[in-house]
């Protein structure tokens, strides 16, 4: 799967667009399998070290499109254990180290796929392997995970850690109370969380951190009315929605933020007609894909998330979406 952005754009602001917009799921399905095709030019191969992410976002996308079927799933399943290690973890495409991103990444799409079995038919490790490989990422002192040997430190990585390790039901492999006491460190007087203790609160990083607390059963830990109203100001007048005070919007967001307002049960605190008239006003209505935000490019990542938000909020003609 190419992270190639283009051929084609989002129609520009002040553009004339249709007086009922709609979702090109046919031009989005076709956008998605011919990524693959494009392997003649330079930003294919400048964008392999998120190769394996890609897959999962052009997979998920044509999901939620209602076409589970679009790409040839043994060669996915291939592909994707083509990219593991003899240590349990996987690299982002063949010969890339392993991290833990792209490890969550090849669960989820083995998941989806229904194909775990097949890392014990055909993996260099097992499940159990895997499981064994995200858990030694785990600091013991305070809960946190690292996302490979070298040890960088995120709660992204804490998230996919306690994501993938329930997909594989093993999350007993694992210190889930300290996991959870570190997230909570990361708590701000505002509501929001951080990439770290201390750090700036961030959309990106309140999913994470949200999400985390939901998949440990521990929402209850969440102010949320304080996080709600932090949120819902994200949405900017155009109906996009930024990842923090005083930046623009940006159509990932539809998922960081709804996701997380999903969650804890403050979804109606944002408008969700002005937010899908804006997902769909990224649109390419030609060629397909998503764009950040109006003139741009499109690209997979920006098509799978503005889909997956438009999910949460009950598009009409999409598959439903777990905001975990």
């Amino acid at each position: 799967m190419s992270l190639v952005s283009g051929p084609g754009r989002a129609q520009a602001v002040g553009g004339s667009f249709p007086d009922e917009l709609k979702l090109v799921v046919e031009k989005h399905v076709k956008y998605i399998q011919d990524l693959d095709k494009r392997k003649d030019e330079l930003e294919y191969w400048l964008t392999e070290h998120l190769r394996l992410n890609g897959v999962y976002w052009g997979l998920t996308a044509l999901h939620l499109l209602g076409y589970p079927e679009a790409l040839p799933r043994e060669q996915t399943i291939d592909f994707v254990l083509s990219c593991q290690h003899e240590n349990g973890g996987f690299g982002a495409a063949p010969g890339h180290d392993a991290h833990i991103l792209y490890t969550v990444s090849a669960v989820q799409i083995l998941v989806t796929v229904n194909a775990l079995d097949e890392l014990d038919r055909r993996g260099k490790t097992g499940q159990a392997g895997i499981g064994q490989y995200i858990a030694r990422l785990q600091n013991q002192d305070d809960g946190s995970f690292a996302g490979d040997e070298w040890g960088e430190t995120d709660t992204r990585f804490l998230f996919g850690a306690l994501n993938a390790l329930s997909l594989l039901h093993q999350l007993s492999s694992i210190d889930v109370p300290k996991a959870v006491t570190y997230v909570q460190a990361c708590a701000n007087f505002d509501g929001g969380y951080g990439v770290s203790p201390g750090a700036e609160s961030h959309a990106g990083q309140i999913f994470v951190c949200i999400g985390a607390l939901a998949i440990a059963g521990r929402l209850d830990l969440v102010d949320k009315d304080r996080l709600g109203g932090w949120l819902s100001e994200r949405q900017l007048d155009n109906g996009g929605l930024n990842g923090r005070p005083e930046k623009l919007e940006d159509v990932c967001y539809s998922w960081w933020v709804v996701s997380s307002l999903a969650m804890i049960d403050r979804l109606d605190w944002i408008d969700e007609r002005k937010l899908s008239n804006f997902i769909l006003r990224c649109q390419d209505p030609e060629l397909g894909g998503i764009a950040d935000r109006p003139g741009d490019a499109v690209d997979v990542f920006h098509t799978v998330f503005g889909l997956a938000g438009l999910s949460l909020i009950g598009f009409p003609g999409l598959e439903a979406v777990d905001p975990v």
